[in-house]
């Protein structure tokens, strides 16, 4: 009679379970994988009793060494969506949202009366087992040793191998929220420690590019204020006269930086933006030794136009440059001028780019904009447009097409948000993969500060930037208390999107791209875009293992 106590299902990882409805996903037993993939899928539980308890968690299988489980944890969200969101959202309501993976104290999961919870399995052998079809069962074990219920899983690995991933990603990376959070004074051996934990999570989710705080990042910054100093570039103002300042420029630190990124596999630095963000006016915070005092030398009342500042620049670029072929770093690194700028900034973006354009050839200059004007006038030669702009760029054939999204895509196209579905997260990747996009950008990989950085934010507590960004779009992972972040399932399930790009590009290999794309639409009915997808989980599941079955069978 015990063990009618507790309901199991097993779940795909692209179902949300919500512990205040009831469970309508349909049950996922069976998968596929790949050799060096990681498959993650969910146990779903119900405690039908009038008092909570615990569970103890174990896991039989021959692939129990790469194996991880954790409990899926619920996040608050005050400001779920916009009030004129779309129709494919799975609430809208405030409340508690699934999100947060957590690791289980003592092996233990926590029992709450009449509640779905969720287990998140991940499996990653990293190429380690043999293909074959693997039973995962998970049993359900009371404290006194009464067996609860079990399930069973049954995992298949194909022998054969992802690609390489060859899209470049970025999600900028707040090392100052790193600082903050952890109490860690920046440059310390500590903040060291900690901004290397970030970014071994970082790699090991697909991303490959950083964004590298040469100067504090002009990002999400009140006008007149500033962000804590995170500036790699130590700088001293070494004289003055009649022809301006002249400016000595150490990069130590950020040896050290390109250093430990290049150790945990990093492969690209963003330099970060020159100018500030929505309109390329001012300079970014700039910090220097001058007549012995370490002060703030260009800010907010910097005209970026101005002849200071392009003194400074023109001093600073080539040092920099040259830092850059010192160290063998010239096809890794990419510019930015200013975030955001639009039509109406078009002349000031067009002043800063001067001012730094004659240093930087042959260097890529990358910005998240979406006006084909910046594009089409010859401005900007590696335009970064949103999702839900992407149009005009594709008709016309711009090369090495990036593309981004932010708070602000959240009809139609793809995005992150708590309340959409997981489908609408990993069908990025197919989005990608079809269009050959050669870059993909967001924004917030761990900021954890109120609108415009106006103050800190408790992330386990306010998921939105205060009532400012819908959950979901400023932060994909959690400070963990052991310096290191916990994940969130939409990291996992971004990165599944991920592998589904790179499985595209293997199943290419044998059929060809036309033929790869014909497979993917056959049966829609029309072709995929940014904004016309299959929403629904079924068809991405599905679509991949359809895929899985057509590499075994070229591998034989």
């Amino acid at each position: 009679m015990q063990a009618e106590k507790l309901e199991i299902r097993l779940l795909s990882s692209l179902e949300k379970v919500f512990a205040d409805e009831d469970l309508k996903a349909l049950e996922w037993k069976v998968g596929s994988m790949l050799l060096n993939e990681v498959y993650s899928f969910q146990v779903a539980y119900r405690w039908n009793d009038v008092r909570s308890s615990s569970a103890v968690i174990t896991i039989s299988s021959e692939l129990s060494g790469w194996i991880t489980v954790r409990k899926v944890g619920l996040a608050p969200s005050e400001f779920p969506c916009y009030g004129d969101h779309d129709d494919y959202v799975l609430r809208t309501t405030p409340g508690l949202y699934p999100d947060i993976l957590l690791p289980l104290k003592d092996e233990s999961a926590p029992l709450v009366p009449l509640q779905w919870r969720s287990l998140w399995i991940t499996v990653k052998p990293g190429g380690m087992a043999k293909a074959g079809i693997y039973p995962i069962i998970i049993t359900f074990t009371s404290p006194s040793g009464d067996e609860l219920g079990k399930a069973e899983f049954r995992l298949e690995i194909i022998n054969a191998s992802l690609p390489e991933q060859s899209l470049i990603y970025t999600q900028w990376f707040h090392t100052d929220c790193l600082s903050t959070w952890y109490n860690a004074e920046v440059f310390s051996d500590r903040y060291w420690r900690i901004v290397k934990n970030y970014l071994e999570t970082a790699v090991n989710h697909g991303i490959s590019m950083i964004l590298t705080p040469l100067f504090t990042p002009p990002l999400d910054t009140d006008v007149g204020s500033e962000r804590p100093t995170v500036q790699l570039v130590d700088v001293e103002v070494c004289s003055r006269d009649h022809a301006g300042a002249a400016y000595k420029f150490g990069f130590e630190r950020l040896r050290r930086w390109v250093d430990i990124c290049l150790a945990v596999g990093i492969k690209y630095f963003e330099l970060s933006h020159l100018f500030t963000q929505w309109g390329a006016k001012h300079a970014p915070k700039i910090m220097a030794c001058k007549n012995g005092e370490y002060k703030r030398i260009f800010g907010w009342e910097t005209d970026a136009s101005g002849k200071e500042y392009r003194s400074f620049l023109s001093q600073f670029l080539p040092e920099l440059i040259n830092f850059i072929n010192h160290h063998n770093l010239k096809d890794r690194v990419y510019f930015h001028v200013s975030d955001e700028p639009h039509m109406d900034h078009y002349e000031s973006y067009k002043n800063a780019a001067s001012a730094i354009y004659p240093y930087i050839e042959g260097f890529p200059v990358i910005d998240a904009l979406s006006d084909y004007k910046f594009y089409e006038t010859g401005l900007v030669k590696n335009p970064i447009p949103a999702t839900d702009h992407i149009e005009p760029f594709l008709e016309n054939k711009v090369p090495n097409l990036w593309t981004y999204y932010c708070c602000s895509q959240y009809k139609e196209v793809s995005n992150r948000f708590f309340n959409m579905p997981s489908a609408r997260n990993r069908i990025l990747g197919t989005q990608l993969y079809k269009y050959n996009i050669a870059g993909f950008l967001q924004w917030g990989y761990n900021f954890w500060y109120s609108l415009l950085s106006r103050y800190p934010i408790d992330p386990y507590k306010v998921t939105d930037a205060s009532h400012s960004f819908p959950s979901g779009d400023a932060f994909l992972v959690y400070p963990g208390e052991d310096e290191k972040p916990l994940e969130s399932l939409r990291f996992e399930v971004f990165y599944e999107g991920l592998q589904d790009m790179r499985t595209l590009k293997l199943l290419e290999s044998h059929t060809g791209y036309e033929e790869t794309v014909n497979l993917l639409e056959k049966g829609l009915g029309y072709p995929i875009t940014f904004k016309k997808y299959p929403r629904d989980a079924g068809w991405l599941l599905h679509k991949r293992e359809e895929i899985n079955r057509m590499i075994a069978g070229f591998i034989g």
